[in-house]
This record gives structure tokens, C-alpha cells and sequence, in this order.
């Protein structure tokens, strides 16, 4: 019933913001993948044996396919074409900054800016990494063959150069926050170094994800206030691992025979027919930590409703959700983006709704005083 009531507002919300996420489906796999890194949302699901469906263009796409033709190749190598992974990367950081602005104002627009220049070149260099790597075994995938390394348009050398230059700006980005913010942001390249592995040693490598890409969740509460506050950042990134929990085992499940075919692991191949059920107990726990996230740190009315509107959309995409259709699951894993604006808007909203309930007691404040 829960998922049928927020069936309509999902359909709402999602209808603004799919623009952003599809891009042309490539074509089936003739060979499994290799990797899964911190450029999720990059593949695209294959549909068994036939030709995908084809989607519309994107204006992600189409800004990349309007670039100067030698950009175009380095623009792919980021991704740009592709945003939903950076969405989800971001998403978090805009929480955390949106939970540390001031009662009844609006969250820090410089550092949403910061945040999301960061996400773009961070998601990029970690698609760039992710490809020097694999470049000999994507030449022999029918979907990733057209990379820009794999086909020979970019050389190795000129995408280290190129990763160099990302990595550059990015740190770039990071010095323009306070010391503590510096030092916390430099901790998260232990994650960064050695997520990668985590797919060959466990079968929880969607846990070493969420570990990596929520760290924005301190990040962005330390850049506005000088340091984390744990009642409020702890929960708040324990919130976002839930998330990643949810979303990235949906997203394995387009390619659980090719993992187990080359040995790869995966909370898909962990939980199997019981998905649903483990995706159910990650929703739970991911809006409980949220609630706590509103009780310590006094949050309206507004937010509880995104809350409720959250919990709508997720148990509608669990309950819906088809394991065995990669296209589904590709569909249930981009919707995740107007989960987590969701989340950034009840959070906003929550925060101006505090003004008014500040004003509301001091005028009773001065009313029993006066009497």
C-alpha cells in the first residue's frame, strides 16, 4: 500500500529530473566485466540476447557530442555524458551542507559549488583510472570496445597526463576548505586506493562504496562549521552507506552471471532471491538514521515529510523491482537520484520552516513575560 500511495509523487518528481540520467543504450556483452569502481552509473544493462531499448538523447550527451571533436574523447574518458554517477557522489555532500546552515536560511551556495566541481572531477579521474586500467580487457567488450583508451583515441600517456590535470584541480578544490576539512578529506583516499579490491576478497564490495562515496557526508557539515559534530555526521553517514547499500546491489544485479563467471563478488550474488528482504531491512535502517539526524539537530516538518516521501519512493522501487530484468534494475538504480533530492529538498525546506517556529517562541516568550 505504501509503495502504491508513493507511486504518483515518485512519477511526479522523476518526470523533471530523467532528462539528467538516460543516455543511448549500448548493446549486450560478449564478455563479462571487469570492475566496478567509483564510477558508478557507468554501464548500461544488457537486455538478454536481443537489441537494448533505445532511449532518448540526453542533453549530458549532446553537450559532450557538441564539444570540439579533440575534447570529446577526454570528456567520455570523465564521463560527462553520463551524470548519474556524479549525482550520487554529490548528493551526500549537499545533505551535509544543507544540515549546517543557520535556522531559517538557505544552505551555503559557494560551497554546493565547491562540492559539486569536486564531484565532477573526482567521479572523472576515478573513470580515468578505472580505464588505464582495464583498457586490455575492454578492447575485447562489445560495450566498452568504443572507450576512449580501449579504441585508441586517447593514449596511456595522455590519459596519466590527463588524470594528473584532474586530480590537480580537485586538490585545488580541497585547499579552498578549512584545515580540518583538508585533513578529513585527504583521510578518504584509503577508501579511494583500496575499494577496487574489495570485489575480489569480499562480497560485500557495495559496503566498501558507501564507505567512499558518503564521505561527503562529513566533508560538507566540517567545510561550513570547522569540524563534524558526531550526533548529526555519524548517523547522517551511516544513512548514506544504507543508500549505496540499496542502490548498488540493484545495480549489480544487471551483472551477477558475468561476475560470478570470472570470480568477481557482490551483495547480488550474496543475497540472491533474498534481495528484497535485505533491501528492505537497508531502507529501514537508512530512514531511521535519518529521523535520528532530525531529532538531534531539531529539523520541522518539512523534513519528516521528504522522509515519508522517501520511504514511499524506495519501498515502491523495492517492491517493483524485477532482479532477473537488467533493464529494470538499471531503471530502479538511476531513480535514486530524485531519492537523494528528496532528501536535499526536505532538508532545505525543514531548515526555513525553523525560523518560523523560532519566531513562534519568542513571541510566547515576550507574551508571558508581558503578562
Amino acid at each position: 500500500m505504501l509503495g502504491a500511495a508513493g507511486a504518483g509523487l515518485v512519477r511526479g518528481l522523476r518526470a523533471g529530473t530523467q532528462v539528467w540520467l538516460w543516455g543511448s543504450r549500448g548493446r549486450s556483452l560478449t564478455l563479462p566485466h571487469a570492475a566496478r569502481g567509483l564510477h558508478a552509473g557507468d554501464r548500461r544493462p544488457s537486455a538478454g540476447r536481443g537489441p537494448l531499448e533505445r532511449r532518448p538523447s540526453l542533453p549530458a550527451a549532446a553537450i559532450v557530442n557538441s564539444a570540439p571533436r579533440p575534447l570529446q574523447p577526454y570528456l567520455r574518458l570523465m564521463r560527462l555524458d553520463k551524470p548519474i554517477g556524479t549525482w550520487l557522489l554529490y548528493l551526500p555532500c549537499t545533505w551535509s551542507i544543507g544540515l549546517a546552515a543557520e535556522p531559517g536560511c538557505f544552505p551555503d551556495w559557494y560551497m554546493l559549488s565547491l562540492f559539486g566541481a569536486g564531484a565532477v572531477l573526482m567521479r572523472g579521474a576515478g573513470c580515468t583510472i578505472n580505464d588505464m586500467w582495464d583498457q586490455d580487457y575492454d578492447k575485447k567488450v562489445t560495450r566498452t570496445a568504443s572507450r576512449p583508451i580501449a579504441a585508441g583515441d586517447i593514449s596511456t600517456f595522455q590519459s596519466f597526463v590527463f588524470l594528473g590535470g584532474q586530480l590537480t584541480l580537485a586538490l585545488g578544490v580541497l585547499l579552498c576548505l578549512n584545515y580540518y576539512s583538508i585533513a578529513l578529506g585527504a583521510a578518504s583516499l584509503l577508501l579511494v586506493i583500496t575499494y577496487p579490491l574489495m570485489k575480489r576478497i569480499t562480497y560485500w564490495p557495495q559496503l566498501a562504496l558507501g564507505l567512499t562515496f558518503n564521505w561527503g557526508a562529513l566533508l560538507g557539515w566540517s567545510a561550513v562549521k570547522g569540524s563534524c559534530d558526531p550526533s548529526v555526521c555519524l548517523p547522517l553517514y551511516f544513512s548514506g552507506i544504507m543508500w549505496t547499500l540499496i542502490y548498488d546491489t540493484i545495480y549489480a544485479h544487471q551483472d551477477k552471471r558475468d561476475d560470478a563467471l570470472i570470480g568477481l563478488k557482490s551483495t547480488a550474488l550474496l543475497f540472491r532471491e533474498d534481495t528484497k528482504q535485505w533491501l528492505s531491512g537497508f531502507t529501514v535502517a537508512m530512514l531511521g538514521a535519518l529521523s535520528l539526524v532530525g531529532v538531534n539537530i531539531g529539523q520541522t516538518v518539512p523534513y519528516y515529510t521528504a522522509l515519508a516521501a522517501v520511504g514511499a519512493h524506495l519501498a515502491h522501487q523495492i517492491y517493483t523491482l524485477d532482479i532477473h530484468r537488467p533493464e529494470d534494475c538499471w531503471d530502479k538504480f538511476t531513480s535514486n537520484r530524485t531519492t537523494g533530492l528528496i532528501i536535499f529538498l526536505g532538508i532545505v525546506l525543514g531548515n526555513l520552516w525553523k525560523e518560523k517556529e523560532t519566531d513562534k517562541t519568542k513571541k510566547n516568550i515576550d507574551n508571558r513575560i508581558e503578562n
